[in-house]
């Protein structure tokens, strides 16, 4: 018999709300956390908007000390309060830092798209450029070293488990829960923090800028630059932050009383081989119909069982295709699909981020009955215009939501996707 699992606590910071009662109210209003980065248009960006977590350094430093803070980078350090919020909010006790115990059935997945590119632009290679390596410091592998995302979380909970960082580009967090799934599945854990870390940094994001990927013509409205499904979406806008869920197998969530927010019933993860209109920037639409409908076979249930979507939706030419893709797999025609979201027009795209705080999203709207707005898209792509009706651009009720499927697309042609489910015990 295959173990249940489940979710039993959940961490954010996300652009615009850090801990989950202000994400959710957010949510709910339908709240840009887009802003004006002054780095960007410094360094003669194109697109010099961004979304930004506020006020993480306060927190960090009311809730970690102060050997602990100098050695986090701005990665390490919003997902390390996510993990830490998803543990409290699991019912664990923190364990004290001079315990010898280790917790040998717990474990986490923290993935990261670009690991530690700021410590590496801000210090490693000025500091290496001007001979002066000595001044670096002793903590400069681990902050650019992409596992050291994961690594920082196990000594702050003593992990004993499997601490590892996947890194699948911008499915990286929809595929780091899916991989903590399959090892609770497997009896490998029991307890697994899962989810992914971007930090905000224009060096991470000039790249994309360079691409001419990010949105340029709204620079002057930034909580108007991010428009998933909109005709007049220009490019993504870049975001930063972390989310996290701890899943934890049935039988120990029961026999600890823990409270659970909805079950973790399927995943997939695929690639489209750079074939079918795949490439190294644009999925393949045939291995995203594959991916969302081997999720749902996972999860054991029918299409017509999903009752909302939560997208990958980055406003860029891909968001039609993907619309496509849903309705293909779903075998729904058009005022027949399942309320579609984008947390994206709220956040920005988080990258390597971005599935897990959109997982938490999901989450939250299925154990809390709601259907978040999808901003910004009130002219409507015409290819998307048939689906039109399933877009909700106000926040809607949504009390009997059974299932809500999440999906998360990346460079390199890769997929992931997963299914939850309201628990019913």
């Amino acid at each position: 018999m295959t173990t249940r699992v489940v979710i039993t606590g959940m961490g954010v910071v996300a652009p615009n709300g850090v801990g989950l009662p202000e994400f959710e109210q957010s949510l709910r209003a339908g709240r840009s956390g887009i802003r004006h980065v002054e780095a960007m248009a410094d360094a003669k960006f194109g697109c010099t908007v961004a979304g930004v977590p506020q006020g993480v350094d306060e927190r960090v430093e009311k809730e970690f000390e102060e050997d602990e803070r100098l050695v986090m980078n701005m990665s390490h350090r919003y997902a390390s309060l996510s993990c830490l919020e998803a543990w409290r909010d699991a019912g664990l006790e923190r364990p004290a830092r001079d315990s010898e115990t280790v917790d040998w059935e717990t474990g986490a997945i923290i993935g990261t798209g670009i690991g530690g590119m700021d410590t590496t632009a801000e210090k490693v290679v000025p500091l290496t450029d001007a001979k002066k390596v000595r001044r670096m410091g002793s903590t400069a592998v681990e902050q650019v070293m992409a596992s050291g995302v994961s690594a920082r979380v196990s000594g702050q909970f003593a992990l004993g488990n499997q601490v590892t960082t996947n890194s699948s580009a911008c499915s990286t967090g929809t595929e780091a829960i899916a991989m903590g799934l399959e090892r609770i599945r497997s009896g490998a854990a029991v307890r697994m923090l899962c989810g992914g870390s971007e930090a905000a940094s224009h060096y991470i994001w000039a790249g994309f800028d360079a691409m001419r990927v990010l949105n340029r013509g709204s620079n002057e409205a930034p909580e108007k630059a991010s428009r998933p499904m909109s005709a007049s979406a220009g490019g993504f806008i870049p975001g930063a932050g972390a989310g996290v869920l701890l899943l934890e197998s049935e039988e120990s969530a029961r026999s600890r009383g823990a409270t659970i927010y909805a079950e973790v019933a399927g995943q997939a993860i695929n690639c489209g081989g750079h074939r079918m209109g795949g490439s190294m920037t644009a999925p393949n639409p045939e291995s995203v119909r594959r991916c969302i409908l081997a999720a749902l076979q996972d999860a054991g249930i029918g299409a017509q069982d999903v009752d909302a979507i939560n997208g990958h939706l980055t406003a860029t030419t891909a968001d039609p295709r993907e619309i496509g893709s849903w309705a293909a797999a779903l075998e729904r025609e058009p005022g027949d699909l399942p309320p579609i979201t984008a947390t994206k027009s709220m956040i920005g795209h988080t990258l390597g981020a971005a599935g897990a705080i959109e997982s938490v999203a999901a989450v939250l709207m299925l154990s809390r009955g709601f259907i978040h707005p999808s901003i910004n898209c009130e002219d409507v792509h015409p290819e998307i215009e048939p689906y039109a009706d399933s877009i909700p651009h106000a926040m809607q009720e949504f009390a009997n939501m059974k299932t809500i499927i999440k999906a998360g697309f990346g460079f390199g042609d890769v997929n992931a996707c997963l299914v939850f489910r309201a628990w019913e015990g």
